[in-house]
């Protein structure tokens, strides 16, 4: 798909879908001198809201809803291990939650910083979800990072003193109907924010990834060979900010077929119980193996389980070469890059889901761009009624 030619692309239906795939290392490389740009603004707005907590910590509480929601789950586990948890406590809530029912999630009293993921920041609970914070919670600031200059969380964001935006690469604002680069962005842009990391490492991080990202481009015949294979079910486990991704990895698959692979995701140590019934003869599982070595034990000890109980129709490892590997079949990044912490390797493993998304999606007779056969599903969410908060 990466090397067909636009035409061929356009009549399959996939041609914006296979383009905002490819052009990912690229925004990478754009987010990181966006964030250089605004970084000292950002750190100003980061010390008043620090200030106004008067010594208490604040919560961080990354909030979007479907793949926006799935940011913040993967990098919540990384940032309670390189955040600042003197002065911050991070959380994951969907803007579904909150808006549905808002006093389980918002504590009056704690001061709160709502970072909102969006891409095109129109999406009615987002919006619900900032004016309900403001309601609910005494001491409230709001960070938008989002793909649209023009949508309506940006313009709300700009017009309060307590708000900052801080806007990802335009192209990242996807226009296919599953969210692919507005993702990797903004969890590249949440990453580079709240990370403790040095600046120069971070960067560091970002050069490995473009060059992993652009692997995934030249190995797509290898990805290719595992969508033939006959299968109607995928699992994707991981660990630490791994299994947060692994929402993300099984909604495009559910998104681009539209349904016609049914998907489960779990934590690797999670998946014995209970999702493992998932697991036919015509079921391809995907681990995400963390560069951790002590966490790199547990995802690999399931992927070898599944593989030995020779159930499946396909087990594969997405990995970074380690000490231990997996012994069955596996897409292993060849390009020498550092091994990379698991908030920054979702980011380079994630490419790697997309294309079996897209692959797929090809496969099974759908139009990767509009996938919906019946429409009723959208790429900006129609329908919602926001009831009145009081």
């Amino acid at each position: 798909m990466f090397t067909v030619e636009k035409e061929n692309l356009e009549e399959m239906g996939a041609e914006i879908t296979t383009r905002e795939i490819r052009q990912q290392p690229e925004l990478w490389e754009e987010t990181i001198g966006l964030y250089q740009t605004v970084q000292t603004e950002l750190e100003s707005f980061l010390a008043e809201v620090k200030n106004q907590a008067q010594g208490q910590r604040t919560r961080v509480i990354f909030t979007g809803a479907g793949t926006s929601q799935y940011v913040g789950d993967t990098v919540v586990p990384y940032l309670r291990k390189q955040g600042n948890l003197q002065e911050f406590s991070f959380e994951s809530i969907g803007t579904t939650d909150i808006v549905a029912e808002p006093l389980e999630y918002l504590i009056k009293e704690e001061p709160t910083l709502l970072v909102s993921f969006a891409r095109s920041g129109n999406s009615p609970e987002s919006l619900a979800a900032v004016e309900i914070a403001n309601q609910v919670v005494d001491t409230i600031h709001h960070l938008s990072i989002t793909c649209a200059e023009d949508g309506k969380l940006a313009q709300i964001s700009k017009q309060k003193t307590n708000s900052f935006t801080f806007l990802m690469p335009a192209r990242s604002n996807d226009d296919g109907f599953a969210m692919t680069g507005s993702f990797s962005c903004m969890t590249l842009g949440a990453l580079l924010t709240f990370d403790q990391t040095a600046t120069e490492d971070k960067a560091k991080y970002i050069e490995s990834l473009s060059i992993l990202g652009k692997e995934v481009l030249t190995r797509e015949t290898e990805i290719e060979k595992i969508v033939e294979l006959d299968f109607d079910r995928i699992v994707y486990v991981g660990s630490g900010s791994l299994a947060g991704l692994t929402r993300e990895a099984q909604l495009k698959i559910l998104e681009l077929t539209a349904g016609k692979v049914a998907t489960v995701f779990d934590s690797s140590m999670g998946f014995r119980h209970g999702p493992k019934s998932f697991i036919n003869e015509k079921t391809i599982m995907f681990g995400f193996i963390n560069n951790d070595s002590y966490t790199r034990d547990y995802d690999l000890d399931i992927l070898e389980e599944v593989h030995g109980d020779e159930i499946a129709a396909g087990v594969f490892a997405i990995t970074q070469p380690g000490d231990r590997n997996f012994s069955g079949d596996k897409f292993e990044f060849a390009t020498e890059t550092p091994l990379l912490p698991d908030g920054y390797l979702a980011l380079a493993y994630i490419m790697v889901a997309q294309t079996v998304a897209l692959l797929t999606s090809i496969k099974v007779g759908n139009t990767p761009d509009t996938p919906s056969p019946t429409g009723t599903v959208n790429r900006v969410v129609k329908g919602v009624t926001i009831h009145e908060y009081k």
